[in-house]
């Protein structure tokens, strides 16, 4: 019998599933429920329903299911509703710092949107007082009469030594109060900021507790063995009981699925992934295989959570027109589905026999001049952005939004008519307009994080992919793919996320010893989250300007771990991929370098004309690819080195070579190592004694006599 994984998705309208197959990716069964917001238990109601049915839907047996993850915005929904529990700070410390201490922790009243807020009391204990047992039952009895459902620990510098904020925390859960305390969300300095973190995540833990009680008792009762895993605000899983702990790692995750599923499932490894829905796009960028991330701002407050870097756009396949005495002014962001109206291109022939045009008000904003049609029964139509680039044929014959040719046609021939303009006049100015609003937030992101437009693709995900994203491909003078079974990628990629956990700790000139210590520690967080521990892979980060270290561990579930590779390609077959993943480029020489039996290494040399000169510049780039065809980076100006394993001296060589000098000092170079099948991005190190530790834990798998590939690029 085939394994199975499965992905479960809750958007605001919608909350799909999906079943894959573990080794092929292959799609068995799917289906669709409206999300239920209303429903007692929340959209909880939803996934527990959903589950049932695609499980009756594939006649399962409990063993076949290897992987089920689902992501949720019920901890997201909870503080934009203000449907958050009240909150007992218990702020600790001792000695001359006990006032900056309080000030640090008591935090008042948490505002949230929309006036709402998170509600808090106060209370501390002086630690030197040595046992504090009793003080902590009297402020438990005084936090339970005042209506608290959850208590936060915060004592300053519990980075460094947690102890107390763990007995305080015990004792208090002993009393029958919910608890969380700072130590155990971040490791980073920052009292103030680690505190309203921590209050932030106590307000949607009873919430998030009960729904992870209900959809885990779902998935025993139908006697799956494979944890339930939670999709996490930068792109991860966690199995359910890190929830109950830490729930505000699933705050923003809306479009995390669907950035998992563009790694996942297309195999992106350098790209912008727009997940076009029916009102808005959200966009992100992957870089070398990565996502991308930042801190997160939850209700206008700065948190120390890691999630996507997201640029939301108010621009979708539902986006209606707003139109003035037959001048178009703007597109979006209200959307058809706000409006509560259908698309038009998804009209009947019939109903549009004896159609005009005709202007519509939105309640949300009451304004009265968006695009409609009105029949001469008076049933109005939206005309969205879909019906749009349907008339500008940008619609592939088998996309999810296109639309019959005839109806498309009596569209076109109604709003000519209106306009007194053809040649799609009208609809390609519709179409800039709608381009002009999402191409600054792909800009930006090539922008901040230097991404080479050289082989850069956008990729589209969601309903509305093909609305958008060839247009603005075109617009910018970029390749572009809809990814496969588009408008489900983001289900599918709860099926296929990987497990994700990360720690950061403030460490002022870090030591070999604390490199490893911080790696062991991520590694340990991505076990505890699910991860399979031959499956981990760490990657450093170090921010001398903020003292700040960061390891990042990613890993697969010990299920999946084992699951087999894609077909395997012959030399003729990744050559030609890689061939055609330049094939814009002039005067394109592609060659092989390496391999190691998993992965080849290209060399890639072109020519492109700067803007400002009119002589051609030769450019190189180094392509890692493996075996079943996907690229692992793509890296411009690169050097690659094969080393031996008791080269030390030569190792050292090769990262001088291109380590940059000058007045600020040394620059640490860009470095990628590939020792078997592992890639390790070692390029956040900060000094050579560093990133030689690192590169002697990995090169341990290596036998004596067996090389590793090494990448590096001056910066």
């Amino acid at each position: 019998m085939r394994k199975i994984r499965i992905g479960i998705d809750v958007g605001g309208t919608f909350t799909d599933a999906v079943a894959l197959d573990n080794d092929t990716y292959e799609i068995i069964a799917q289906n669709k429920l409206p999300t239920t917001h209303n429903a007692r238990e929340g959209v909880a109601s939803g996934v527990i329903k959903i589950l049932n049915l695609l499980l009756e839907e594939i006649g399962y047996q409990p063993s076949d299911v290897v992987f089920i993850a689902h992501g949720t915005t019920q901890a997201t929904n909870a503080l934009l509703e203000g449907d958050v529990a009240k909150i007992g700070i218990i702020g600790m410390g001792s000695g001359i710092g006990v006032s900056k201490i309080k000030n640090d922790t008591r935090l008042g009243n948490v505002p949230l949107e929309d006036g709402k807020e998170i509600n808090t009391e106060y209370e501390f204990i002086d630690t030197s007082s040595g046992d504090f047992t009793d003080r902590v039952n009297g402020i438990v009895d005084r936090f339970k009469d005042e209506g608290v459902e959850v208590a936060v620990i915060s004592e300053a510098f519990s980075v460094d030594n947690p102890d107390n904020e763990k007995n305080v925390a015990g004792l208090v859960r002993e009393r029958g109060l919910l608890a969380t305390a700072t130590h155990e969300l971040s490791k980073l300095y920052g009292l103030k900021a680690r505190t309203k973190t921590s209050v932030i995540n106590g307000s949607i833990l009873p919430k998030m507790v009960q729904t992870a009680t209900m959809t885990g008792n779902a998935v025993k009762t139908a006697e799956i063995k494979a944890p339930l895993m939670i999709m996490r605000s930068d792109g991860g899983v966690m199995q359910i009981d890190e929830i109950k702990k830490r729930p505000i790692l699933t705050v923003l995750s809306g479009p995390a699925a669907g950035v998992a599923g563009a790694l996942m499932y297309e195999k992106i490894s350098d790209g912008i992934f727009l997940e076009v829905g029916g009102t808005s796009t959200d966009i992100s960028a992957i870089q070398n295989g990565k996502v991308i991330t930042k801190y997160a701002t939850i209700g206008g407050h700065k948190t120390y959570v890691n999630s996507l870097d997201i640029h939301t756009v108010g621009i979708a396949g539902g986006s209606m027109i707003r139109c003035t005495d037959k001048v178009i002014k703007d597109v979006g962001p209200r959307s058809a589905h706000i409006a509560g109206l259908e698309y038009a291109c998804f009209a009947d022939l019939k109903d549009l026999k004896d159609a005009h045009v005709t202007s519509v008000r939105i309640a949300a904003d009451y304004t009265d001049n968006y695009l409609a049609i009105e029949n001469s029964e008076g049933k109005k139509f939206a005309v969205t952005l879909t019906c749009i680039a349907n008339i500008l044929g940008l619609i592939d014959a088998e996309d999810y939004a296109k639309a019959q040719d005839d109806v498309v046609a009596r569209i076109t021939e109604i709003l000519e008519s209106y306009f007194n303009r053809s040649g799609k006049k009208v609809e390609e100015e519709i179409m800039a307009i709608a381009v002009s609003k999402v191409r600054p937030a792909v800009e930006e992101f090539i922008k901040q994080y230097n991404l080479s437009r050289n082989y850069l693709e956008l990729n589209g995900g969601g309903g509305g992919a093909s609305v958008v994203v060839p247009a603005l491909a075109k617009s910018m003078g970029l390749k572009y793919k809809i990814a496969d079974n588009a408008p489900i990628i983001a289900t599918i990629g709860a099926a296929l996320a990987m497990v994700r956990d990360s720690v950061e700790r403030t460490i002022v000139n870090p030591t070999q010893n604390d490199i490893l210590e911080i790696r062991k520690d991520a590694a340990q967080r991505a076990m505890e989250s699910g991860a399979s521990p031959g499956s981990i892979e760490v990657t450093i980060d170090i921010d001398a300007t903020k003292n700040v270290v960061k390891a990042t561990a990613v890993g697969t579930t010990e299920l999946s771990a084992q699951k087999k590779a894609g077909k395997k390609l012959s030399d003729e077959e990744i050559q030609k991929i890689v061939d055609k993943s330049f094939d814009n480029f002039s005067d394109l020489s592609v060659s092989k370098v390496s391999e190691n039996g998993i992965y080849s290494l290209f060399e890639v040399t072109y020519t492109t004309k700067p803007k400002l000169f009119f002589f051609k510049k030769k450019s190189r780039l180094l392509c890692l690819i493996d075996r079943n065809g996907v690229i692992k980076l793509n890296i411009e100006n690169a050097n690659y080195h094969i080393l031996g394993k008791k080269d030390k001296s030569g190792l050292i060589n090769c990262i001088e070579s291109d380590t940059k000098f000058d007045e600020a000092g040394k620059t640490m170079p860009e470095i990628h190592l590939i020792v078997n099948a592992k890639v390790s991005d070692l390029s956040g190190l900060e000094n050579i004694e560093q990133v030689t530790s690192l590169i002697d834990v990995e090169l341990s798998e290596l036998n004596e006599n067996e090389d590793y590939i090494l990448i590096t690029r001056k910066r």
